[in-house]
């Protein structure tokens, strides 16, 4: 747990600042995970309540105990969270601000697709876009799908990105991470006995990109 950050605790939860490449779970494939961390940090394990993708850094929340856990994820599956995320894409997205709104299909279920619902605002574009963008549905990778349906695929996406583009800015700057950090959480007050709203700052790599290229 070294290093991963703690941004915010109280008597209810943690909330850490996730790094890219740590999976939140353990499964398949998976050595070490946030969760196994956890548990062999704190005697009383905190409980996971959302995820993010392995790939994607950022605000991650973990409840403190059975009860807090529940309401949390109430909370979160009730869509009463506000989550937003910072990404850079290729190109620039067309109007500079929206909402992507597809039928995604449910990967490994055999569930029909299911909508999904992505709000976005340009902060700077260039031949690379620094986009904030926020869910209004929570679908696997599904900023990732849906900036790639539009043309405008996260750098450095390794399953639904622009392969060749990758390559040239992993040889050309030392690209290796998705650039897809979630940003800030925000439980308004009165859902959960306080007010909760945390940022995380962005990682090196990603600010190190930012200063290199006229996404900024």
């Amino acid at each position: 747990m070294k290093n991963i950050a703690i941004l915010f605790e109280n008597d209810h939860c943690i909330v850490l600042n996730k790094p890219a490449g740590l999976a939140v779970q353990g499964g398949e494939g998976v050595g070490v995970s946030l969760d196994s961390l956890l548990a062999a940090e704190y005697v009383k394990r905190p409980l996971l309540v959302h995820r993010l993708d392995r790939d994607t850094s950022g605000v991650i929340l973990v409840a403190k105990s059975k009860e807090a856990a529940a309401l949390f994820s109430g909370i979160f599956a009730r869509r009463e969270v506000q989550k937003q995320y910072l990404a850079i894409c290729a190109g620039r997205p067309e109007p500079a601000s929206g909402t992507i709104e597809t039928e995604l299909e449910v990967r490994g279920s055999r569930k029909a697709a299911q909508r999904a619902v992505t709000f976005y605002k340009c902060l700077s574009a260039g031949e690379f876009s620094l986009l904030e963008l926020e869910l209004g549905t929570g679908r696997m990778h599904q900023i990732r799908r849906h900036l790639a349906s539009i043309g405008n695929p996260i750098l450095g996406d390794d399953k639904y990105g622009d392969f060749p583009l990758n390559k040239r800015l992993h040889k050309e700057q030392g690209l290796r991470r998705l650039l897809l950090h979630a940003s800030r959480l925000v439980i308004p007050e009165g859902l959960c006995g306080f007010t909760l709203d945390v940022g995380a700052p962005l990682p090196e790599y990603f600010e190190a990109f930012l200063e290199g290229t006229s996404a900024r």
